[in-house]
Parts: C-alpha cells; sequence; structure tokens
C-alpha cells in the first residue's frame, strides 16, 4: 500500500486514497483466527459472556485477553459480548437512576450539548459513571463488579485503566450521526488532527477503548452503532474521516448488529463509526458509553498552569505589540506555559465549542492577545474556565 504522508512524516487528507481504504476493508474474519467466538457475525466476532465467566476467573484469562487484544488492533476491530450482563436486574436499577437524573438536569438546565447531536435530539449524561455512584454507591459498585468489561478494558489498555462513562438516550426518530473515529485525535478539528505527525496518529487508539452497554433490547430499527470491520487498520484515517468519499464507502459497507439487554460492545476507537438512526416507533434506545483510557495518560508533575497564564500573560502582550518575539516564538512560549489539551473537563458546565471539544486553555491565550483582552479580562477568564472544568 503506497504511503499517504509526505516526507516530513504528517499525513495529508488529500493525499489518502480511499482504494487503499477499501483494500484494508477486504479482510475477512476466520474462525481459527477467533477460536474463543461463539460465532462471527458479519465479520464482526460475538463472545457468550456466560461461558467465558470461568475463564476470566481463572489462568486462561491472558489468552481471552490475547485473542481480544488482536480482534481489537488488526483483525475486526469489534469485540461483541452477549450476556455481559446475565442479571439484568443491576441495569434495569441504574436506568431507573440515570432517568431521573435526565429529568433533573432538564429542570436545571434545559438538556446539554451533546458532540453530535443537537441539544434535545437525544438525552445525554455527561459523567454518567461518578453521578451513579454518588446517587447510590452500591448501584454503582454492582454495576462496575464486571469481570467480562475488565478484561476486555486490560485486554487494550493493560491493567491500573481508567474508566469513565456517558448516557446517550436516543428517541423515536433520532437522527444517524455521520461516520468518524473518536477520542483522542477523532475529537480535534481537522487542521489541529492533521498538525500530529503519522506516528502519533497510529499510537492514538492505544491510549483509549470505546464501549457500550444496552440497557435495552436493540433492534435495527433502533438504530445500533453503524460499524465498519477493519477501518481501524488504516492508518491515515484521523485524517480522512471527514472525507465525503470515505463516509460514502462507510455507508455503503457499514455493518449493524442488534443487542439485547445487557450485551456489552467493545472497539477500537480508529473505527470508523456512527451512531444509526432510530426509526422504531416506541424504542427509547438506551446506551452506558464506555471511554476508558490508558493509566499512562498522566504528566509526572502537577504544574499550576492557570497561575503561570496570569503571570506570563502581560509580558506577552508585551512583546507581541513591541514586536520582540515573532509569532512563532510567541507560540513556543504559550506552549510551555498553557494547557493545550482540552481534556479533562466537566462536560456539562464545559461542552463542545465549535467542534467536538471545548477551548483550550493555550487557545484562548492566543485568542486574548489577538483580541487585545485587558490583563483584567483574561483573569477573570481564567477563573470562569478552572471552575468549568471542576468535576461536580
Amino acid at each position: 500500500m503506497a504511503h499517504t504522508y509526505d516526507l516530513t512524516g504528517f499525513y495529508d487528507p488529500q493525499k489518502c486514497d480511499v482504494r487503499d481504504f477499501e483494500t484494508c476493508l477486504e479482510q475477512v474474519t476466520r474462525p481459527e483466527n477467533v477460536p474463543l467466538a461463539m460465532a462471527i457475525e458479519k465479520n464482526i466476532p460475538v463472545y457468550d459472556g456466560g461461558k467465558l465467566q470461568a475463564a476470566l476467573e481463572g489462568e486462561s484469562r491472558r489468552s481471552v485477553m490475547a485473542e481480544w487484544a488482536r480482534v481489537l488492533r488488526s483483525g475486526a476491530g469489534i469485540v461483541v459480548l452477549k450476556g455481559a450482563y446475565r442479571d439484568t436486574r443491576v441495569l434495569d436499577e441504574a436506568t431507573e437512576i440515570y432517568e431521573r437524573i435526565i429529568e433533573q438536569e432538564k429542570q436545571n438546565s434545559g438538556g446539554g450539548a451533546d458532540h453530535f447531536a443537537a441539544s434535545g435530539a437525544n438525552d445525554r449524561i455527561w459523567n454518567s459513571l461518578q453521578k451513579l455512584c454518588e446517587a447510590v454507591p452500591v448501584v454503582f459498585m454492582r454495576y462496575f463488579a464486571n469481570p467480562a468489561i475488565a478484561a476486555v478494558c486490560e485486554a487494550w489498555l493493560g491493567p491500573n485503566y481508567q474508566m469513565t462513562a456517558q448516557v446517550n438516550l436516543v428517541h423515536p426518530g433520532g437522527a444517524a450521526q455521520q461516520a468518524h473515529r473518536d477520542y483522542h485525535l477523532g475529537f480535534q478539528t481537522a487542521d489541529v488532527s492533521a498538525a500530529y505527525p503519522a506516528h502519533v496518529h497510529e499510537v492514538s487508539p492505544v491510549l483509549t477503548l470505546q464501549g457500550g452497554v444496552a440497557h435495552c433490547d436493540m433492534p435495527l430499527e433502533s438504530g445500533p452503532t453503524k460499524l465498519l470491520p477493519f477501518s481501524q487498520t488504516y492508518k491515515p484515517g484521523y485524517a480522512a474521516w471527514r472525507r465525503e468519499d470515505f463516509r460514502a464507502v462507510f455507508e455503503e459497507r457499514c455493518v449493524q448488529l442488534p443487542l439485547s439487554k445487557g450485551d456489552a460492545v467493545f472497539f477500537n476507537p480508529a473505527l470508523f463509526h456512527a451512531a444509526g438512526a432510530n426509526s422504531s416507533a416506541d424504542i427509547h434506545r438506551f446506551v452506558n458509553l464506555l471511554q476508558v483510557s490508558s493509566a499512562f495518560g498522566r504528566a509526572m508533575e502537577t504544574v499550576d498552569r492557570e497561575k503561570m497564564c496570569r503571570l506570563v500573560f502581560p509580558h506577552a502582550v508585551r512583546a507581541s505589540s513591541e514586536g520582540t518575539l515573532t509569532q512563532t516564538e510567541l507560540s513556543a512560549a504559550i506552549a510551555a506555559t498553557a494547557e493545550g489539551y482540552s481534556f479533562p473537563t466537566n462536560l456539562d458546565r464545559d461542552p463542545p465549542s465549535n467542534g467536538l471539544a471545548p477551548e483550550t486553555q493555550a487557545a484562548f491565550f492566543q485568542r486574548a492577545i489577538e483580541e487585545g483582552l485587558s490583563v483584567e479580562q483574561f483573569c477573570a477568564r481564567l477563573t470562569q474556565m478552572k471552575a468549568l472544568k471542576l468535576a461536580p
């Protein structure tokens, strides 16, 4: 396959070849490559969560995890766990709690913004992990006391992973999403994504795992997630997923699997995917989306970047106005001073703006100089940004 990056090692969206993408999609999931699967449906290996329970408690746990890691990395990119929750009563209890949270949040704010859907088009609970824990800790404990979910997280990310979750409730008539890739690079704008070198595009998928737990039966008409097996193996996909020709291939070749209450699906975040349209008359598609992060996504030292921004800003303004630093030099100084990443944040109070992510501290720093904000205005906004990011 021809490379799609120039000699500087950056992926160029315009050089991505849809034919190379389609070649990746020609792969087939063979039974000998997924011997522990109970079935292969539309190239996706499906596992019996109940039958694997004993294996996940014993010495064979690593063998199961090794198979899942191969599937997520170089296989179909998707693992379906049928009956991940053999006893679904805990899901019913959690659903009731989440429904109360949704109603309370609607009363307080009228509903929150979403990464892909307009406010009100569906119901979203940001940080459903912590909110469930705060509401009824014993239900939270029983919900996440799930060896199958823990094993698939560890299979991809290793131990000491960090769990987060967001409830997505899509009502009848809810529209489908467009094809996309996910966090990290998938949540950046096209320009920001293209600024990362090719090797970072290849690292990004191993820093997170995407998953979802079905809180209700989800037949095809309810719009379960559209998935494109093997699409994660196309390395420049973070550069290409916004292109219409790639999205057309996705719509032509994607597949959907019906899920039952208690099933779980996990996939490589580089997989091309999109929530389906809920064309049912009366099914309210309820999924708890799990986004699990590597333990390695941490800096070595704690740094008070807000304080540093306050100290540096007046000098940066002066350097900009007097021309003592070039724009390139000033950008380098800001990068060493301010937080350059939007996450983690409180998405209830700090929702995505002009894309999939809130404005970063570094981007605000640069904008404040360009717009001529005073030191007082700059510091007031920093205080506000900090408050918005704090956990509830």
